[in-house]
């Protein structure tokens, strides 16, 4: 057999996979107490207006809607956005996910070595995508002498914490960023996701001249159709759109004009109000259960919104080396310290309410609980 690496790039070193999917590789989700991954509900998904729905594509558009279309996205779906968000048409690029939006900023903005900032934990898979480019991925201030490219930013109901940034701290990173020179990627998936609380408004209205918004249709939608979106300057998005002829040509066509039907007729607004009430309900009885089970010292975030809260363990306990014994015993998280770009605060780990069925929360949250004052005992001792 041929040494296969001598064929590979310098840049798939920098690749790193993705823990909850290797989970997802090893084990059938339904046979444990999964926490790890953020999968929304399929509770959420209204498979009951689909058949309506793509009937109405087809009918409306007929062959268009199996054809390649315009890579900035159709028109209807954008004009549908712009609608919503109260933004020029020309202010919205469709990307095929909003994942893909996040290595797109990868693509265009960074040489490896350039630094992109962030906060501290931040999303996992932005982690992965800027060290592909071989980026300097830092929270804090900068290095003396060096600028950054962007500041990555979930300001609400953040992966992993389920924190939310108040509008001093969105307008403290505008004027940083105004100050330092760097742009700003909003990453807002979860933004409509809220069950307590005041909105916040976006660091986008906020900065539009050096803001990319990233939204997604994953979590109020249907994750499977891949498709989320890009506010941002006509300048920048000119960029995107020569960087995704060379990606996928153009976003999923039918799928978008799916989307477009059921944002324009109000199914989406009715859906999501259905989804605030499941997920509040999970929230607070997710929370309700760590109260409940956990032990002493051990401490969780009370997100507003969002699919996730985070918790942290007594100094000394170990999340990463607690992993494998709790999925043997049928219970997953996502490790806290792959959220840290330094890989630090291993005494932490991140906790999804949104996948599982409540009728499983408490039995998955009592088996976590065991396994958490067994890891504080032997720390202890």
């Amino acid at each position: 057999m041929p040494d296969y690496r001598k064929f590979f790039s310098d840049d798939v070193p920098s690749f790193l996979r993705s823990p909850v999917r290797e989970i997802f590789r090893k084990v059938d989700l339904s046979s444990i107490y999964s926490f790890a991954g953020g999968y929304p509900s399929a509770e959420t998904f209204p498979l009951e207006k689909m058949p309506a729905l793509s009937e109405t594509v087809v009918r409306k558009y007929g062959a268009k809607s199996l054809q390649y279309g315009a890579t900035q996205g159709v028109p209807e779906l954008r004009e549908a956005i712009a609608a919503r968000y109260g933004v020029p048409v020309a202010n919205v690029q469709i990307t095929t996910s909003s994942q893909q939006g996040i290595d797109i900023c990868g693509r265009i903005f960074l040489n490896p070595g350039d630094i992109v900032l962030t906060t501290s934990p931040t999303y996992l898979g932005a982690i992965q995508s800027f060290k592909s480019y071989r980026a300097e991925i830092l929270s804090g201030e900068l290095p003396e002498g060096r600028k950054a490219k962007f500041f990555y930013v979930i300001p609400d109901f953040c992966n992993p914490s389920g924190e939310t940034m108040s509008l001093a701290e969105r307008e403290a990173l505008v004027e940083r960023a105004r100050r330092e020179d760097f742009i700003i990627v909003e990453d807002s998936p979860y933004r409509e996701l809220r069950y307590s609380g005041e909105p916040v408004p976006t660091i986008y209205s906020l900065a539009p001249e050096r803001t990319l918004h990233l939204g997604s249709f994953s979590k109020v939608f249907a994750p499977g159709l891949r498709l989320g979106w890009i506010l941002g300057p006509e300048e920048i998005l000119e960029q995107i759109f020569v960087c995704k002829q060379a990606l996928d040509l153009c976003p999923p066509v039918f799928d978008q004009y799916l989307a477009a039907e059921f944002l324009s007729s109000g199914e989406l607004d009715r859906n999501l109000e259905a989804s605030v009430v499941l997920y509040r309900r999970k929230r607070d009885l997710l929370l309700s259960l760590l109260d409940k089970y956990m032990p002493e010292g051990v401490t969780w975030t009370h997100p507003e919104g969002g699919l996730f809260l985070f918790v942290t363990l007594p100094e000394g306990v170990d999340a990463v080396e607690m992993f494998d014994e709790a999925l043997s015993k049928g219970v997953a998280y996502v490790a806290g310290p792959l959220f840290f770009t330094d890989g630090s605060h291993r005494n932490t780990m991140r906790l999804n309410f949104s996948f599982m069925d409540e009728a499983r929360m408490e039995p998955g949250i009592e088996l976590l609980s065991q396994i958490i004052k067994s890891a504080i005992w032997k720390n202890s001792h």
